[in-house]
């Protein structure tokens, strides 16, 4: 059995308008039911997705059970609006429109809410981040709204100081965390946030020629790196790959992930991740 806690039905690893176009005027059923089969044929039992605003990742949800899937989604990601995330979520100004947000995800039968506190990593420029991290005193109002709704979260996070944010805020789980100091790793380990490296992101990058390798081999290497150190700190790390991002296919990137965290934590990977993984199906 396997795992992948963190994918996104609305996309399909290649490039995103496109994948995003079949599902404007309806989720599209037919891409749907054939990724769930993948991911059966593959032997995954639980999948969170990190949701969008056309109700793949909902429909997902509803026919998951077909296929022996425990399946989570938000039904959509939440973002600040002026920053990083409006591709695909849904976007707020005020506490009372996010407040309002998350009532929405609740009627609508969210398992959990997503919101947004970064920007990508750069994949063409080693060390940058595409965006300001979101205000700490920022994070803590909406994790205390979110969580006073009876809601975990999960926060789309890169740098030093948006994961700073989310632990302090009592996050749930941060994805991606890109070119995180040791202090913050031990501040991960410390809490109770589960971290979702998604390491596959930038590992199946490495040979195409969208991206300069001097970009990303070394984060990379940073990446992994970073994963081992914080399994060394004592913190919950769990698989998850962001299937559909660019070249990360449904199925074979969760596969593909688990192999990158296996690499770079050694002959104790299976029993770290159990770990991580079990909270986040706890939580989740």
């Amino acid at each position: 059995m396997a795992v992948d806690c963190h994918i996104h039905m609305a996309l399909d690893g290649g490039y995103w308008k496109d994948a995003l176009a079949r599902h404007k005027e309806a989720p599209d059923e037919a891409f749907i039911r054939k990724t769930l089969e993948t991911y059966k044929r593959l032997g995954f039992t639980y999948l969170r997705d990190g949701g969008d605003r056309w109700d793949a990742g909902k429909r997902a949800s509803e026919l998951a059970p077909e296929y022996g899937i425990r399946y989570r989604t938000p039904v959509f990601p939440i973002y600040r609006k002026g920053h990083y995330g409006s591709f695909i979520g849904r976007g707020f100004e005020t506490l009372d429109d996010f407040r309002a947000l998350i009532s929405e995800v609740k009627v609508r039968g969210g398992h959990f809410i997503k919101i947004m506190i970064s920007g990508l990593m750069d994949f063409n420029r080693y060390g940058v981040l595409t965006d300001e991290p979101m205000p700490g005193a920022l994070i803590r109002e909406l994790t205390n709204i979110a969580h006073g709704e009876g809601f975990s979260i999960m926060a789309h996070a890169n740098g030093d100081a948006a994961v700073r944010g989310a632990v302090l805020a009592g996050i749930d789980s941060v994805e991606h965390g890109a070119y995180l100091t040791d202090e913050t790793l031990h501040m991960l380990a410390e809490s109770k946030t589960v971290w979702v490296p998604t390491l596959v992101t930038i590992g199946n990058l490495i040979g195409d020629t969208r991206f300069p390798e001097e970009a990303t081999r070394p984060l990379l290497a940073y990446q992994m790196a970073a994963v081992r150190k914080a399994a060394d700190f004592g913190a919950l790390i769990t698989p998850g790959s962001d299937a559909g991002a660019y070249r990360v296919f449904h199925g074979q990137g969760g596969l593909d992930e688990l192999a990158l965290l296996r690499e770079a934590l050694g002959e104790n990977a299976d029993e770290i991740l159990a770990r991580g993984t079990a909270e986040i199906e706890a939580r989740f």
